[in-house]
């Protein structure tokens, strides 16, 4: 499964934020990495640069390669209603996101990880493959085998301060989670001007 392999804290380090969870290296060195250091962040970026940054920031923060994102851009624009919330709705139905969201991963790497090793059922059935699309009714459960109950617990522990989204209802003590309805746009934090990117995608 092709996904990013490269360096986390440098990412961060570039963007200015998180986007693969909390960051040790970015609270101690908020600036951008490289010998320039903090005087590189002071250049001035064009409006393509700005555009193109959020874009990145989007496509890392869930995962994916170029590819796999302009996919998810088409589908949006071929769909009813506003392009940049229909993106974002459709990243965040991904099966590996909606495991992290239920609290079964601390960062969407390990949500995704624990996909597709195989320890995640839909509506009972095993699924391994990370870009999964859930629908509203969708039953998101863990595997009954110790080593997958055991690691489901393991997540639980680690995410209990963490807030399940309003779209979703988990049951921790079975771990299992529901897919109450789609989400809206407002509820989505994703760190990034989406608007920017379907302009970006638009030109």
């Amino acid at each position: 499964m092709a996904r990013y392999l490269g360096p986390i804290d440098r990412i961060n380090r570039r963007y200015g934020v998180a986007l693969f969870g909390p960051s040790k290296a970015l609270e101690r060195r908020p600036y951008p990495p490289g010998q320039h250091g903090a005087r590189g962040a002071r250049r001035k970026q064009s409006d393509y640069s700005i555009a193109l940054g959020e874009k990145q920031k989007l496509r890392l923060q869930y995962g994916l390669l170029e590819k796999q994102f302009r996919k998810y851009f088409a589908e949006a624009q071929r769909r009813k209603g506003i392009t940049g919330d229909t993106l974002v709705q459709l990243l965040e139905t991904r099966l590996d996101n909606v495991v992290y969201r239920l609290g079964l991963g601390n960062t969407r790497r390990a949500a995704r990880q624990f996909v597709n090793h195989g320890h995640i059922l839909v509506n009972g059935k095993r699924v391994d493959i990370p870009s999964y699309c859930v629908r509203p009714g969708d039953v998101v459960s863990v595997r009954e085998n110790s080593s997958s109950q055991q690691l489901g617990m393991r997540m639980v522990d680690a995410t209990q301060a963490t807030p399940v989204m309003d779209w979703l209802s988990m049951d921790k003590d079975k771990l299992s989670g529901t897919v109450d309805r789609l989400p809206e746009a407002e509820e989505i934090n994703t760190m990034v001007n989406v608007q920017l990117v379907v302009e970006l995608y638009s030109r």
